[in-house]
């Protein structure tokens, strides 16, 4: 049985639109103003361009070779087994913790309604000295997972109609409050007062692409890709369906941003855009409404609150079923999780995540956000050295999509992914290595009890070696997220900039020779 291609353009598109839309944009206008005040509009287009940039490469090669959980098979194509096993470990890794964070963080916006599921800060004040879900916040936990299991067992048809509905209500919401604000009480001054309209100059702007979360504001578009093995037309269909996400959510990201900017009481400022807060557990967003008497407002804002998350993991369970079919089809985990069920779903590799899930609601929070943005993260360096390396490796294939000036975009790309990497900080970048290493011994141990068919490929993952070093030196040296701080600000980016720019080549020379990745192709789309 083969996977059933049955999602449109309007399906693909609402897949990334409810995957990039969690519940962050809740806080995020928050903490972008905090970094820059009104200048964060420089930053959400500047973001999306970088976004952007980055998924250009993706739009080209998952058009052109569309399989499920394409993150974990692109890079065979190119680079062989090897790094095809790390990309898709890691970015596997990321998915699985993704449902149980937000399981978590349900239970904590709805827990000052719902008193016994969750204690401590923003949830249910009555536990006593309990930080975090109860016992009983657990158990709903797991039927949380176990519905988005349920959904997507039913098959991807399920999937598409429910995503749909849960993102139109996500794409309303946030508007629905902007018109509210704008059409509140605006205050127009709030965009040159307080230091004038960039407060903190570039520094400020940059800091908010960076720290300040907005380049990971987008981070979801990649489950379009991972889904592609499912779309109907992809060649074309993927292509565009990444473009209207990036451009629609960076639309409601600048319109929420300029809301926010204008609806603060000038009450509110106490020491600048820096030392703004609000209180309330549902966010800024919530404190505002609060405070200009539309507290209707919070109806609205706490389904934003529930759907967000359940959407997103919801996208996420259904990508980490199709990861983790691929990584079966790569030779990384046993051949019986590709297998699909009578609804052409990889129900087995469905039901590996959710135990993997469950598994980590029992770590700390913290813990589990910290593994989930240091094992996706990678996954952003694949498109732009895979899109050069099949140019030269397969260049007759038919391509819906092809990049203009590849060989500058592509190169632009890495080094842009290769800082949001960087970006994520050194706390997440060493759980990053030790997720790499706990995958290269699942595969050692694994290669040891049933020896691998086809070849394993260390030789042409010689880039990845150098290129994680390469990162880990220069985070180590810089100054985000625990680093020591000896790369001052703009430096440590010009030198990991360098570095990229070096591994990148190294990726190119050490790319499959084109008779292998000509074969590899013709089995893909043909079959053995």
């Amino acid at each position: 049985m083969a996977l059933k291609r049955s999602i449109g353009l309007g399906g693909l598109t609402f897949i990334g639109i409810g995957a990039v839309l969690g519940s962050g944009w809740l806080f995020a206008p928050l903490l972008a103003a905090q970094q820059a005040g009104p200048a964060s509009l420089v930053s959400w287009a500047i973001g999306g361009v970088l976004i952007l940039m980055i998924a250009l490469p993706f739009a080209e090669i998952a058009g052109c070779l569309p399989e499920a959980g394409a993150i974990a098979r692109l890079p065979r194509y190119s680079h062989g087994n090897f790094t095809s096993m790390l990309i898709g470990w890691s970015a596997w890794l990321g998915y699985a913790t993704l449902p149980p964070i937000e399981a978590v963080a349900i239970l904590k916006y709805i827990g000052p309604l719902l008193p016994g599921i969750y204690g401590g800060a923003g949830g249910g004040g009555d536990i006593g000295d309990v930080v975090g879900p109860t016992p009983l916040g657990y158990a709903v936990a797991v039927c949380i997972l176990l519905l988005m299991v349920a959904i997507n067992a039913l098959g991807v048809a399920w999937l598409d109609k429910a995503n749909a509905i849960i993102t139109t209500v996500k794409v309303l919401v946030p508007l629905i409050v902007v018109l509210t604000f704008i059409s509140h009480d605006f205050h127009w001054s709030n965009f040159s007062a307080h230091g004038g309209f960039a407060p903190y100059g570039l520094i400020g702007i940059l800091g908010a692409i960076s720290t300040g979360g907005v380049i990971f504001a987008y981070a979801g578009f990649r489950h379009i890709i991972d889904l592609a093995g499912e779309a109907r037309r992809p060649a074309l269909f993927v292509p565009l369906a990444l473009l209207f996400t990036v451009l629609g959510c960076f639309v409601i990201y600048v319109l929420l941003q300029f809301a926010f900017i204008g609806g603060v009481p000038p009450s509110a400022f106490h020491g600048g855009w820096t030392s703004l807060d609000f209180s309330h557990h549902l966010g800024p967003m919530a404190g505002i409404a609060t405070v200009i008497g539309a507290s209707w407002l919070l109806a609205l804002l706490y389904s934003g609150a529930v759907l967000g998350p359940f959407g997103s993991a919801l996208i996420a369970t259904g990508s980490n079923a199709r990861l983790g079919m691929a990584l079966a089809r790569n030779g990384f985990f046993p051949a019986m999780f590709a297998r699909l069920s009578a609804r052409g779903i990889p129900f087995r590799a469905l039901m590996l995540g959710a135990v993997v899930g469950m598994l980590m609601l029992s770590l700390p929070f913290k813990e589990m956000v910290a593994l989930n943005s240091s094992a996706i993260v990678l996954s952003f360096c694949v498109g732009p050295l895979t899109v050069v390396a099949l140019r030269r490796q397969i260049p007759n294939q038919p391509r819906a999509v092809r990049i203009p000036f590849v060989h500058v975009v592509a190169p632009v790309a890495f080094v842009i992914a290769t800082l949001i990497i960087y970006w994520s900080g050194w706390n997440t970048i060493w759980r990053l290595d030790i997720g790499l290493a706990a995958g290269i011994a699942i595969f050692a141990l694994k290669l040891r009890w049933e020896p691998q068919v086809e070849p394993v490929d260390i030789g042409h993952a010689r880039w990845f070696f150098v290129y994680i070093a390469g990162v880990n030196a220069v985070s180590v040296l810089g100054d985000f997220g625990g680093g020591l701080g000896v790369l001052p600000f703009g430096w440590d980016m010009a030198v990991l900039a360098a570095v990229a720019l070096v591994c990148f080549r190294i990726g190119l020379a050490d790319a499959l020779p084109a008779q292998r990745t000509a074969e590899l192709v013709d089995e893909a789309l043909h079959g053995p």
